[in-house]
């Protein structure tokens, strides 16, 4: 249906045009020779295979009026630019036993550079509809300083939106699961810290699952950095504070488990990008607090494997969700 369509083509349909900003936030793909290519060639090409189910989501999405919300008003947005990025969509599931279950707080990831809505939060949102449960996926600010704590205000703001329209999306604002991709993914462990849910007196989630996370800064603090390379700048991007400070505060995710909801951790142990032990160490950090933990390590994929299609990784989303309800 999707596949012969052209990038441009999807993202200029004025069914989504208000959205296609966020496709991969803060990075205009019009000026991306991919932009022309149909999915299926940016599929062969690329290796994006993820594609046409995440606007498959999309535009079954967008036949509401309200699918998409900006998280702060104009007069914020004049005062703290970043803020005019931050956004909330909703992709309400068909099945009607998704009003009584959790929601889905997803949040893709892009090292607080971009939001990569395109591969990490359209195509996953539709796997969990198919399981019946309805997901909201956050935008939230990036390119700014202080970005971690910034996440966790969004996620904050995010929820009130949620509670104050509980009716119009069919959901209980206390019950929810996050899912969280690499800098997603710290930012939904972080939200488990007292930086997160228990600074703004909201409810823990019920679940939490973090894909290829970053998690500890003392890992990066132990790593070789170039000659002239910062740690303490770097710390700073994300937390406001130094490295040294980053690594004894609750931004040391392994070292603030404690208030951590049963989590299910999904990796490839060839990721390139974001070293296997920052998952490793979050799931000691919870076996040693007595808290419900799965990780999974597949062999192959890499970083970034999205929903898994074409991977040994592929049915992730779905095996997060049954091993979520077997708990209960």
């Amino acid at each position: 249906m999707y596949m012969e369509r052209t990038l441009k083509s999807l993202l200029e349909d004025p069914a989504i045009a208000s959205i296609a900003p966020d496709a991969i936030s803060k990075w205009d793909l019009s000026k991306e020779e991919f932009y022309h290519w149909t999915l299926q060639e940016i599929a062969d090409k690329m290796g994006w295979q993820v594609l046409e189910r995440g606007f498959m989501s999309l535009f079954q999405a967008a036949k509401r009026d309200s699918f998409y919300t900006k998280l702060y008003t104009e007069s914020d947005w004049a005062e703290e630019p970043a803020k005019e990025s931050a956004s909330l969509v909703y992709f309400p599931s068909d099945d009607p036993a998704a009003d009584d279950r959790p929601f889905i707080l997803l949040v893709p990831g892009g090292g607080f550079v971009n939001v990569w809505n395109l591969t990490e939060g359209w195509p996953v949102a539709r796997h969990y509809n198919e399981r019946g449960y309805h997901v909201f996926i956050l935008t939230y600010q990036v390119k700014v300083e202080a970005s971690a704590l910034k996440a966790m205000d969004d996620i904050a703001r995010a929820m009130e939106i949620i509670a104050a329209r509980k009716d119009e999306f069919h959901v209980n604002p206390e019950r929810y699961i996050t899912c969280g991709f690499s800098a997603g993914g710290y930012i939904v462990c972080l939200w488990n810290t007292e930086a997160g849910y228990p600074a703004f007196g909201l409810k823990k989630p019920e679940a939490c699952f973090p894909i290829y996370p970053v998690t500890s800064y003392r890992l990066m603090d132990a790593e070789e950095w170039e000659e002239g390379e910062d740690k303490d700048a770097f710390a700073k991007s994300g937390t406001g504070c130094t490295m040294q400070q980053a690594c004894n505060s609750c931004f040391e995710i392994p070292q603030h488990a404690e208030e951590f909801p049963p989590t299910a951790i999904f990796l490839a142990a060839e990721d390139e990008l974001v070293d296997p032990e920052h998952s490793r160490l979050l799931a000691k950090a919870l076996e040693n607090a007595g808290i419900p933990c799965r990780l999974e390590v597949g062999p192959t994929g890499g970083h970034g494997f999205a929903d898994g299609t074409g991977m040994c990784m592929e049915g992730w989303p779905e095996r997060a969700i049954d091993w979520y309800e077997q708990l209960k």
